[in-house]
């Protein structure tokens, strides 16, 4: 494992917008100093607007509120909030700005799918949150998907520092690129470095400078170790060769491993290629769920009941290769099992296990359905340049030792 875990935190295991917004909204409407916001969607739902509103109340106290948001996950956010956060104080951007015709189609094939898709929020430098729940209400979604399930975590303690840290250099890089100097950050205030608690973690966070395989090599990492359990609840699943090469390796030595993967969608082609690979994860004992009670957006693992894992990266090519993302790792029975008895009670309650026979009787058309759809995510990922040769490379190198495949 990692050594640059950190001690002396307080972790609160946070389970989707029931628990995440009023612990969220009470954290702003405490803030005396400084709040750092971002989130890839801010939807304009009930939530939306009481974040806002909150935002707004804030200024109007002395606090500075930085936000940002995805230029294409928040779309719509320059349009729906953006009017009201600048008259109320709040200092807003949007992270590469979705643009027009030929200019947007170019970003569409160049950068696209770059994307800040980090959740975090920084209040007062004494209290954090992160995970993978947007500024979005449970329910904004269709009938069959309401609600999401996913998670956050709060945090208090000596993790504060590099989460703010990393916010900040963010908000410095998208102040730049958006020209907005007056935005820039002249005296931060100091984060608190006293430490609240006795548990270990570490902010894993994924970019295109120095951290591009952080998060990717924390998972490796917990995986050769793992020597009972691995369980993983992960909405967008489509592993390169490494990842499934660490899977197949614990499988061998007898490891347990779960993988709880979404039963119903917002992105069939994902989803179908996703099931090109459940053969195979079958053939080596691999257990397999599908979340049927609603939508499942969570992006979380347990490693042997003492590792585990929360934050907004999905095992896919397009989280682990390309956009920007945030997780925490903690090294800690109490939360590890906390979270561990959580995704079970999940299962237990709207899971079904997806079974060979299950396979059998689904007809060629449907197999080849989803090998297509894994081709067709492959050439998305081909079109970013910097994706496909990550993601060759990978196979390269497991093309060396045929054993691996």
């Amino acid at each position: 494992m990692p050594t640059d875990y950190l001690a002396g935190n307080r972790l609160t295991l946070l389970n989707s917008g029931v628990d995440y917004f009023p612990a969220l909204l009470a954290a702003i409407a405490s803030a005396r100093r400084e709040i750092f916001l971002e989130s890839y969607i801010y939807a304009n739902d009930e939530i939306g607007r009481q974040v806002s509103n909150a935002l707004c109340r804030a200024v109007a106290r002395g606090v500075v509120v930085n936000v940002i948001v995805d230029g294409f996950g928040g779309r719509n956010f320059s349009a729906d909030f953006l009017p009201q956060l600048a008259a109320g104080g709040v200092r807003a951007m949007l992270y590469r700005p979705e643009l027009g015709s030929l200019l947007g189609r170019f970003r569409l094939r160049r950068h696209r799918l770059r994307r800040m898709h980090r959740k975090l929020a920084v209040i007062d430098a004494r209290l954090a949150f992160i995970g993978g729940i947007n500024i979005i209400d449970d329910d904004n979604a269709p009938p069959g998907l309401r609600p999401r399930y996913d998670y956050a975590v709060q945090v208090e303690g000596a993790l504060i520092k590099p989460m703010l840290q990393t916010m900040r250099r963010m908000w410095e890089i998208v102040a730049w690129a958006n020209f907005k100097h007056r935005y820039r950050q002249p005296s931060p205030i100091a984060s608190s470095s006293t430490p609240c608690g006795t548990q270990r973690a570490v902010l894993l966070i994924r970019d295109n400078i120095r951290h591009r395989n952080d998060i990717l090599n924390a998972y490796l990492e917990a995986f050769a170790t793992a020597r009972e359990e691995i369980l993983i609840a992960n909405a967008y699943f489509l592993p390169g060769v490494r990842f499934v090469r660490a899977l197949r390796a614990a499988a061998g030595r007898g490891v347990r491993i779960t993988v709880l993967l979404q039963g119903k969608t917002d992105h069939p082609l994902l989803r179908s290629a996703t099931r090109a690979l459940y053969s195979l994860l079958l053939e080596w004992g691999i257990r397999i769920f599908e979340y049927e009670k609603s939508f499942m957006h969570a992006k979380v693992a347990v490693v042997d009941g003492e590792w585990a894992t929360v934050g907004s990266s999905n095992i896919d090519p397009f989280s682990l290769l390309l956009a920007k993302e945030a997780n925490l790792a903690a090294l800690d029975r109490a939360f590890a099992g906390q979270l561990r008895a959580s995704i079970e009670t999940a299962m237990r309650a709207g899971a079904r296990e997806v079974r060979r026979e299950d396979l059998n009787r689904h007809p060629w058309h449907s197999r080849l359905l989803r090998w297509l759809s894994y081709g067709v995510v492959r050439v998305l990922v081909g079109v970013t340049g910097y994706g496909q040769k990550h993601w060759q490379a990978d196979e390269e190198t497991a093309a060396v030792d045929p054993g691996e495949r």
